[in-house]
């Protein structure tokens, strides 16, 4: 993957494109002192929106959405340092919510229901919290 950034040196800063190797983008953020910061946004080959969220020094920080090459979602939750943190929704392929659940540094947590694509519970899963 190419990188297109304002400043040429060795450490990358300031805003940045990406580009797949056919030259199409592939992303569009910043760098600060050589890791990702604030708002990137992360394109399919067909130019549809990937992903989109935060960086904080170089790790997934805050709400994060993710789509399929149809456009409609996979996945959305937050994340704080680096890690999955609190609600997050997985999507069928339709765009019917697949399952529901959290997490606590990284880690699954609780209850999470599952549903088939109809959108009809299928079950029910706890996840004890690991130390």
């Amino acid at each position: 993957m190419k990188t297109k950034s304002q400043n040429a040196a060795k450490t990358k800063n300031g805003p940045a494109k990406e580009y797949f190797g056919d030259g199409k983008l592939s992303s569009v953020g910043a760098y600060l002192d050589g890791k990702k910061t604030g708002s990137w946004k992360y394109y399919l080959r067909n130019g549809l929106l990937k992903a989109a969220g935060r960086y904080a020094t170089g790790q997934l920080d805050g709400p994060w959405k993710w789509n399929r090459e149809n456009g409609k979602p996979l996945q959305a939750g937050k994340f704080k340092n680096g890690k999955q943190e609190g609600l997050w929704k997985r999507f069928h392929a339709t765009g019917k919510v697949y399952d529901v659940g959290k997490y606590v540094n990284g880690k699954k947590i609780g209850v999470w229901i599952v549903y088939d694509p109809s959108g009809t519970l299928k079950r029910t899963q706890n996840h004890s919290k690991q130390k």
